[in-house]
């Protein structure tokens, strides 16, 4: 800390602050001298502590080592010695959150980590505040409710042991903030504000740390109206290591978030700013009004709800506002009985800024539901979102969107967000309404924050992509995924709402699409028929189709259960006998019987099928907390490749609660989880999602974009996303192309790649539905999103390439972006996308290094496109064997005919060409001679010929 860096010291410690300490404790009893020194200030009787001025690096004076240099080295050193090296640009800000994000008040949120400093000189600064923390925290938030619990996480810091660590700041029940520290002497302090935060209000928060005063200041709006400020001192030292774990946004498996919505976030690591000082614009500044403006309306919505159910009366007749008049209630009137007019509270202008709700509240009918206000008015915006979505189910029903919008709308103002996600497809694509992509992203993030699941995996999946203006962002996508991801398990136990099945059927698979059935089709009668025969294959297929709502059926638990238990107790089908006492365990629409239930599972278990194995694990562990049986029966279904005894495993480990292990072990319970995960296990799945976004343990690195793959792919398992899938398949069958467009258009946007191929097949099929309806190019659109899915099908990788060569309506030709998708297609084994490429070099297109090597050909062993065409050709007709005459076969057939004609063509050639100069020599010496005997004697004609011809041979 004295001298510069020179050839002997090479890395001078570079400090912005030392702290020199002293403190005076009795002596220990014994002399114990290995005492650490945190330990022995905790007993110090007296303690006081100063800091020393420090000099920056470069002012400090170079030391005289008194040695002598070899001359190459002083020559060296000369030249180096009044340099400043340049450190790497690096800063202490760091952008947490640069959009908005919809907190739903559930347990899920955005999770950060930050890494080491790369810059020496910050890095040193940052490990020497571990007990001293100086830094700021900046960001913008927009509350709806205070929170439901003791405390909702606003942003938090979760350490490597998964405890809370310094800063911890949450929200109370009555809208106070409660700020958390952990101490280094291993406590945790918190303190609470004493003014309460804003609702329904931007309002910018900047809480500064500085060792141990804390300064907490609220602005509100854009123009950063000083609202509260306070200061806070403690005397204690806080633990404060910023890289030692991970920050969470929100919500997580320990806290549920805040019910509202976060803005840009600022996180300065190494600094205490006053707000004055500190940049943090809301860049988002239309999207952030439109949000103002929405919940405003909304609140007169709702208050015109509350007052309409409060003042109707249960049963009875019906009682309408005097000027609410139609056709029918005039007839009503007329000859009717007497009615009464209730005159309700509101004013002209009220009524004109709401035409359609008052509109809606007539056709809505008579109230019947329960008291509860906010109950009664989330039931009166599901039913009037249901009287919408039957008009836009009707025939022409793209027509009506836009005078269905309104009624959408006051739905949305009602809590009712499928209605919110109606409205942002609308608007995104342009739906027979106005394209605004600015209305498109208000109604997600509404819907986003109502934990709607369609909004939510629309917000997830674009920000996934970043498209549509949505910044790229995996750590936000994930926040959405996550939320949804771990609805679905529970949403596939639950009996009953608007659920189906998801199941991947393209419209493009005819085979598939032929086995589609409803109650009343062939399919299902020739099952039930053969169920009915005692069939087993069949009652088990008849009993998932029922239970789970697949291939075309109806949910229909309550007929499942009774073919589980006709197949378990008729036929000796240990498949069947497990499913049914699984039902008989859980009591899923019949009474719980866990006799019998158990009966049959190890009857199950006695035939080897691994999963009734693992469900004597599981009842052993539920019911009998027998963990030594439990986890033997695990152990053997797990060896016999059943994921959800390796996922019980895993539990066991990571509650610590394995036989003979007294402890946790995390590192072995994410080992089964992703065992499990790769079995297809969804809770498995999710806690390796989990483990990727934290990156708090050693076999699972941080990974961000992994960790949203893992939960992208458990939430488009949704039930809710499912039926919406259905509809439009079945629309699409019935030969409703109105109806099937608009569900696809929906699910499409959701980020499922089946519903984004079926929806661009759809246009392709209907170009006049497409044009007429669509505000987007929706060919382009939705083959462009699909192939950048995982998974998706080789076709879409030729459409795209297709599109690419032509060009397609504003998008100009691409042959490099062409040939990409051409080489996918084939790689996914395509014999079209080998042919596709032929074709372009045929036409002389040129195929780049790079692309040969995605297909495994070496540009260095094929010297010329002629070997490449024979291997493209060949590569082709292997794919598609199965043809005799193959565009394929016929195109390598006729590059070997052309390569033998030209063979054939280049020996005759050579042959002519040769047999031609050989006559014009010989022509050319016949008469060259025919010259010199005309000018010879006769006598020595023969005697020249006859020597002249032997000797030049």
């Amino acid at each position: 800390m004295v001298y510069r860096d020179d050839y002997f010291i090479r890395h001078s410690i570079s400090v912005s602050a030392v702290i020199l300490r002293a403190w005076i404790t009795h002596k220990y009893s014994g002399g114990d001298l290995n005492v650490k020194w945190e330990e022995n200030l905790l007993h110090a009787v007296a303690k006081n502590y100063t800091l020393l001025k420090t000099v920056p690096p470069f002012e400090r004076p170079f030391k005289d080592h008194q040695v002598c240099l070899e001359w190459n080295m002083d020559y060296i050193w000369n030249l180096r010695a009044n340099k400043i090296p340049q450190c790497p640009l690096e800063t202490d800000v760091v952008t947490l959150l640069g959009f908005l994000y919809a907190s739903s008040g559930e347990n899920t949120g955005i999770v950060k980590k930050f890494p080491r400093f790369h810059n020496r000189e910050l890095e040193a600064t940052r490990r020497q505040r571990i007990d001293y923390p100086v830094f700021t925290v900046s960001l913008w938030l927009y509350l709806l409710h205070y929170c439901k619990a003791s405390l909702c996480g606003i942003l938090y810091f979760v350490d490597s042991n998964e405890m809370y660590s310094t800063p911890s700041v949450f929200l109370t029940e009555e809208g106070h903030l409660h700020i958390q520290m952990h101490l280094v002497k291993g406590e945790d302090l918190a303190v609470k504000t004493k003014f309460t935060m804003p609702l329904k209000e931007w309002v910018r928060l900047d809480i500064s740390f500085s060792g141990g005063q804390i300064v907490v200041t609220t602005s509100i709006g854009q123009d950063l109206k000083s609202y509260h400020n306070q200061t806070i001192s403690f005397r204690e030292d806080f633990y404060y290591n910023d890289t030692a774990g991970y920050f969470i946004l929100g919500g997580s498996r320990y806290v549920a978030g805040i019910e509202g919505f976060f803005g840009p976030l600022k996180y300065y690591r190494l600094h205490t700013l006053h707000p004055e000082q500190i940049v943090n614009p809301f860049l988002e500044k239309q999207l952030a009004e439109q949000l103002q403006l929405y919940y405003e309306r909304c609140a007169e919505v709702q208050e015109i709800v509350s007052v309409y159910t409060a003042t109707v009366p249960q049963g009875g007749g019906r009682q309408e506002a005097c000027d609410l008049r139609n056709s029918y209630l005039d007839l009503k009137l007329r000859y009717g009985r007497p009615s009464t007019c209730r005159a309700f509270p509101w004013e002209k202008g009220l009524k004109d800024r709401h035409p359609s709700l008052f509109q809606a509240l007539l056709e809505v009918g008579l109230w019947t539901g329960p008291r509860n206000p906010n109950e009664s008015v989330l039931e009166i915006g599901g039913r009037i979102f249901e009287k919408a979505v039957k008009r836009l189910s009707s025939v022409d029903g793209l027509h009506q969107i836009s005078s269905v919008v309104p009624f959408l709308m006051d739905s949305s103002c009602c809590g009712y967000h499928k209605a919110s996600y109606y409205l942002a497809v609308f608007y995104e694509t342009g739906l027979n309404v106005p394209r605004d992509q600015l209305q498109g992203m208000l109604y997600s993030l509404v819907g986003g924050q109502g934990s709607e699941r369609l909004s939510s995996m629309n917000l997830g999946y674009k920000h996934y992509q970043g498209v549509d203006n949505y910044p790229l962002d995996w750590e936000l996508s994930y926040a959405y995924y996550s939320n949804i991801a771990t609805k679905t398990p529970l949403d596939q136990h639950t009996l009953q709402g608007d659920q189906a099945y998801v199941e991947t059927i393209r419209l493009k698979d005819d085979e598939t699409l032929k086995v589609q059935t409803k109650e009343d089709g062939d399919v299902f009668m020739w099952l039930k028929h053969e169920a009915t025969r005692g069939n087993a294959a069949a009652q088990q297929r008849l009993a998932q189709m029922l239970f789970w709502g697949q291939q075309g059926v109806a949910k229909n638990p309550e007929a499942a259960i009774e073919w589980y238990a006709k197949g378990a107790l008729e036929t000796e089908d240990p498949a069947l006998i497990y499913d049914y006492a699984i039902v008989l365990f859980k009591g899923q629409g019949v009474k719980k019987n866990r006799r019998l239930a158990l009966e049959l599972m190890k009857k199950a278990a006695s035939k080897g099928l691994h999963q009734a194995v693992n469900g004597l694990g599981w009842y052993y562990h539920k019911f009998k907390k027998n963990y030594a049986k439990a986890a033997k029966y695990w152990l053997k279904a797990e060896e016999m490749g059943n994921p959800d005894a390796s996922y019980n495993l895993g539990v066991l480990y990571l509650d610590g609660i394995f036989p003979g292990i007294p402890e946790r072990n995390q590192t072995l319970a994410g080992e089964y989880f992703h065992k499990a995960a790769q079995g297809g296990h969804i809770e498995g799945t999710l806690w390796c999602s989990l483990y990727y976004i934290t990156g708090n343990l050693e076999t699972f690195p941080r990974d961000p974009e992994k960790a949203v793959v893992w939960a992208k792919h458990v939430a488009e398992k949704n039930g809710y996303l499912g039926h919406v899938i259905r509809k439009g398949l079945n629309a699409y069958l019935e030969g409703s192309w109105h109806e099937a467009l608009l569900y696809y258009v929906l699910a499409a946007e959701t980020g499922i790649e089946v519903s984004q191929t079926n929806l661009a097949h759809i246009c392709e099929e209907r170009p006049d539905l497409a044009k007429g309806y669509l505000g987007v190019n929706c060919v382009w659109r939705y083959y462009n999103f699909s192939v950048f899915q995982i998974g998706a099908p080789s076709f879409a990788y030729l459409k795209m390439g297709d599109l690419y060569y032509y060009g397609h309506q504003n998008q100009s030709q691409d042959l490099e972006l062409s040939v990409q998708m051409y080489a996918q297609a084939a790689l996914d084994g395509d014999s079209q996308g080998f042919f596709n490429l032929a074709l372009l070099i045929e036409e002389g297109a040129i195929i780049p290094h790079h692309i040969l090597d995605f297909l495994e050909i070496d540009p260095t062993i094929q010297s010329n496109n002629i070997s490449i065409l024979r291997e493209l050709y060949e590569r082709c007709w292997s794919q598609s064997s199965e043809e005799s005459f193959s565009p394929c076969s016929l195109a390598w057939l006729y590059l070997h005919l052309r390569l033998i004609w030209g063979a054939v063509l280049h020996s005759a050639l050579i042959y002519f060409l040769g047999t031609f100069l050989l006559s014009v020599l010989i022509a050319w010496t016949v008469q060259y001679f025919q010259s010199v005997s005309a000018k010879s004697p006769p006598g020595d004609r023969e005697s020249m010929e006859v020597g002249w011809l032997p000797e030049e041979g």
